[in-house]
């Protein structure tokens, strides 16, 4: 219960202060508070960072089904366990987004427009319009990247100490890659509970979000247990 509980609450975090971020004083923020692709990409690596160090001793830190799935894959962990651990994620993001909800809706004039709260996508009408094979490309390859550094930094070879700030910078410079593509997901939870309020094509762009990442983490765990931790 502890472990799910650290899930729920990391994930929950995770949502309110990247997608919070990009929402609240993001790229489409007016005025000079815009905090810009850099200032988002910071928030969303910082929040892992922070999360890392405060939960990362209780649960491991996954707050991503794409890191549960990928540590089953390989090896790490029992899929009794992951169901909590992936019910708690979803259930956090959820809550996350819908606190992000409740701040913004307070705005004079506040629209819930397609893709909302943060919500990943692509296409027409979504930041840089890219196509679906792009942002399936980038989803996969960039969640394979921050899951082959999970492994490596977590292993007997990484140094424990620095792990979660290797990890979370890992996840700042993923964002300034793909954050025009897709609106940078490598994470199922954290793009289902902005999607679920947003609705319209957040929702029905939601299935590349759940599965490439999880694409792009299974790959890693297999490649890691295959070679790097094969005797």
């Amino acid at each position: 219960m502890k472990k799910n509980l650290a899930e729920f609450i990391g994930t929950f975090c995770l949502v309110l202060f990247g997608c919070g971020a990009a929402v609240v004083s993001g790229i489409s923020a007016t005025g000079p508070a815009g905090i810009g692709l850099l200032g988002i990409s910071l928030a969303f690596g910082v929040a892992v960072v922070v999360m890392a160090y405060a939960i990362g001793p209780i649960s491991g830190c996954h707050i991503n089904p794409a890191i549960t799935i990928s540590m089953v894959v390989g090896g790490k962990m029992k899929m009794a366990e992951a169901v909590g651990y992936i019910i708690a994620q979803f259930a956090g993001a959820t809550v996350g987004a819908a606190a992000l909800y409740g701040i913004q809706s307070g705005m004079p004039g506040f629209i819930m427009g397609e893709w909302a709260l943060g919500s990943n996508g692509w296409g027409a009408g979504y930041l840089g319009g890219y196509s679906t094979s792009s942002a399936f490309i980038a989803e996969a390859l960039l969640t394979f990247v921050f899951l082959f550094v999970i492994f490596a930094t977590t292993s007997k070879w990484g140094n424990s100490t620095m792990a979660g700030l290797a990890i979370g910078l890992t996840l700042v410079l993923i964002h300034l890659v793909a954050i025009p593509v897709t609106g940078t997901s490598v994470n199922p939870a954290r793009s289902f509970g902005p999607a679920l309020f947003a609705g319209g094509k957040a929702m029905q762009q939601l299935w590349l979000f759940i599965v490439a990442p999880l694409v792009g983490g299974i790959a890693a765990a297999l490649v890691w247990r295959g070679i790097f931790e094969k005797e």
